[in-house]
């Protein structure tokens, strides 16, 4: 996924001239000092950031007043252009912080988080329901001034943001939007630090041999690791980062252990006290519900997607249901085949979720004589880095030095300097890889720097944030193929915001529609895929050797086993938020636990299967509203990406030098310049149909 600092900030990204936070904040500097202008994060400290944003938040009110306050007849100029030089120092601040509150948090950052939160969405607020701002941009006349394509997209997401804002609206109904606004804010913070807080909580120990049966040594190894960072009271824990758990629910042969660590897993946010989210996430709808009807909207869903590709509730759910009945079917045919594995075992039980991925990694070895702990040692991290970049070279000619004696956050933290084909700087890339008790589960991209040129030509600091199981110091960390999938995801996203080739800040990267966002790092994790980056880069970790071509076969004929589960625990996720953003209409004391189960049964969902994201750890939907009604979007995208990989193989290879030149230049280098359509259009000469991807996840009939 990709995390804009996991925050709406205001609009804006330019300099002003008053005077800093007090002497001895880094945040007074205007500009840094540091290696590529990166942020000095070892002088950072949580103290900083409350002065640094009052005294950006100050500035940034001064600027606007200034363009609202403007006597001059309103143009491109001292309107949109102003208001985008503006707030520099604000975003600077907002994008350290966000950065740090997701992958490097604590409790000082946590208090200032709950504080700030709220203060931001009052600021949004106060500048898109200005009506004075809204007067002069509704009064630009486009023709008259002659603006360009880029100038003319940026007029009409500045109108279309006030407008889903509530710049057209009474008084009476814009007050109330700002305090729903400020509310979801406050919201949206407790919800994220409830479920770290949950995840920071557990562990389950295993400290005697029988507790760790069935292990294999990479996974014992981390396990280990786990629990000296945890403080070494136990030899080896299982905690709940996916890269962890995961694994242990495939090989342990414990079946009462996998139950507990399968149960603290889906039940994150629900545990009771102060951590539990169902009431947060009842007012969370209530009022997004609320804010849906002040804006016009029948319902929150309706205004999300209506500036989406998708463009209705309607067109979303059109597509989940086309691919669940498949899913279905396909996900009943495992079930059998599962349930039998287990009376083949000589067990007695039906067939349990905390069951399925231990039984179909059997499956799995039986059918395709595969092992996950004979690939892992041809994917260890480093390599998996180099073919994420020689992949980014062949398509886009990028070239990466690895630099060490600059800033981090945290000692994990690499950099790199990516260059262009002529040498030129792109951009700073950083790979933040590993678990730890103060990042938030999941993997994510961000920037800490956009790349623009209204402000002379800005190159980004994009940053790649995963939650890898470390193996044991001066040990390679091994991946499984879904994590190495996943590093190419995120690494599709950088890409994204490293090669941006825009002039304003509002359009840069990937700030585009939401279901749009995906395509690029999804159709990334293709080449991953390819028998020729494979054999190139999935190499024996001691030998050096490359994967044998038995191996090889085998891994990409395993390609779509088990896609009948993972299409339907996540269509379920993606159902349950558009059915309770579409149904929930501002329900006082909705019973989030009653209305997941009934919106499940509705669809059949097999018992066997939860859900990726239950609501109330759904930290996609409810720490934001970035994928709220959205989360669909993974397979809006997955249809485009299925489609855009076809282009290659249609020009008959893989990197095309023509083909990968349009896909720079129209999608991955084009952030919001166009409308998705176009913009997909432009690259592939139409839309794209459904049909690539069922053929992709094996549910084609």
């Amino acid at each position: 996924m990709t995390a804009d600092t996991a925050r709406d900030l205001p609009v804006g990204s330019g300099s002003g001239d008053e005077a800093g936070p007090a002497p001895g904040n880094p945040f007074d500097a205007r500009e840094w000092s540091t290696p590529f202008g990166l942020p000095p994060f070892e002088a950072i400290r949580p103290e900083h950031f409350v002065p640094a944003f009052a005294t950006a938040l100050k500035e940034h009110e001064a600027e606007i007043a200034a363009i609202a306050g403007n006597q001059e007849a309103a143009s491109f100029a001292n309107t949109v252009v102003a208001m985008e030089r503006a707030g520099q120092a604000l975003d600077r601040v907002a994008n350290v912080f966000f950065n740090l509150t997701g992958s490097n948090t604590g409790p000082e950052l946590q208090a200032i988080e709950r504080a700030v939160a709220p203060q931001l969405a009052r600021h949004a607020s106060a500048i898109t329901l200005n009506p004075a701002l809204w007067a002069r941009l509704s009064a630009i006349d486009a023709e008259a001034e002659g603006l360009g394509a880029e100038e003319q997209r940026m007029l009409d997401r500045y109108r279309t943001r006030f407008r889903r804002a509530g710049a057209d609206l009474a008084p009476e109904a814009k007050a109330r939007l700002a305090e729903i606004a400020t509310r979801l804010a406050e919201l949206g913070t407790r919800f994220a630090q409830n479920v770290l807080a949950d995840e920071r909580s557990f562990i389950l120990p295993l400290d005697g041999e029988d507790d760790l049966a069935g292990l294999p040594p990479f996974l014992r190894a981390a396990a280990a690791e786990a629990a000296k960072e945890r403080g070494g009271e136990h030899r080896h824990i299982v905690t709940l980062s996916r890269s962890l758990i995961e694994p242990f629910l495939v090989f342990s042969t414990r079946r009462d252990l996998r139950a507990r660590a399968y149960d603290a897993w889906i039940r994150r946010g629900e545990n009771g006290g102060e951590t539990d989210n169902r009431a947060v996430i009842s007012e969370i709808v209530r009022l997004r519900a609320e804010r849906a009807r002040l804006l016009g909207f029948d319902s929150f869903a309706h205004l999300k997607l209506d500036d989406t590709m998708a463009g209705s509730p309607d067109a979303a759910m059109e597509l989940l249901r086309n691919v669940w009945k498949p899913a279905l079917q396909r996900a009943a045919e495992e079930r059998e085949q599962l349930q039998a594995l287990v009376r083949a075992e000589g067990h007695d039980f039906a067939l349990e979720a905390h069951d399925w991925r231990h039984f179909s990694e059997k499956l799995r070895r039986s059918q395709h004589d595969l092992d996950e702990a004979e690939i892992k040692p041809y994917l260890p991290l480093d390599g998996m880095i180099r073919a994420a970049f020689d992949t980014a070279s062949r398509l886009f000619g990028l070239s990466f030095e690895e630099i060490r004696d600059v800033p981090r956050y945290h000692p994990d933290v690499r950099t790199w300097i990516v260059r262009d084909a002529d040498g030129s700087e792109v951009g700073l890339f950083l790979g933040d890889y590993f678990a730890r008790a103060s990042k938030r589960s999941g993997a994510w991209m961000s920037a800490f720097r956009s790349q623009e040129r209204l402000n002379g030509d800005i190159t980004p600091i994009i940053v790649n944030v995963m939650n890898f199981a470390r193996a044991p110091r001066g040990e390679p960390t091994l991946l499984s193929f879904d994590d190495a999938r996943t590093l190419f995801h995120e690494f599709g996203h950088a890409l994204h915001g490293l090669l941006s080739d825009v002039t304003y800040p509002l359009l840069s990267g990937t700030a585009v529609s939401r279901d749009f966002v995906e395509l690029p790092s999804q159709l990334y994790e293709h080449w991953l895929q390819q028998p020729e980056v494979l054999r190139a880069h999935a190499r024996h970790v001691q030998t050096g050797e490359s994967m044998p071509e038995a191996l090889l076969e085998k891994l990409l004929a395993a390609a779509t086993f088990n896609q009948g589960f993972a299409t339907v625990e996540y269509a379920a996720s993606a159902i349950v938020d558009m059915t309770l953003h579409l149904s929930a209409a501002g329900e006082d004391g909705l019973d989030v636990g009653a209305f997941e189960t009934d919106a499940l049964r509705r669809i059949a969902m097999p018992t066997e299967i939860a859900a990726r994201h239950r609501a109330p750890h759904f930290a996609h939907i409810f720490s934001g509203d970035g994928y709220a009604a959205g989360y669909y979007s993974y397979l809006w995208s997955e249809v485009l990406d299925a489609d855009a990989f076809d282009a290659f193989r249609e020009a008959g290879d893989i990197f095309h030098p023509e083909t990968a030149q349009r896909l720079r230049r129209m999608i991955y280098g084009a952030g919001n310049l166009r409308d998705a359509r176009e913009a997909y259009t432009a690259f592939r000469g139409r839309l794209p149909s459904i049909a690539p991807l069922l053929k992709k996840r094996g549910l084609a009939a």
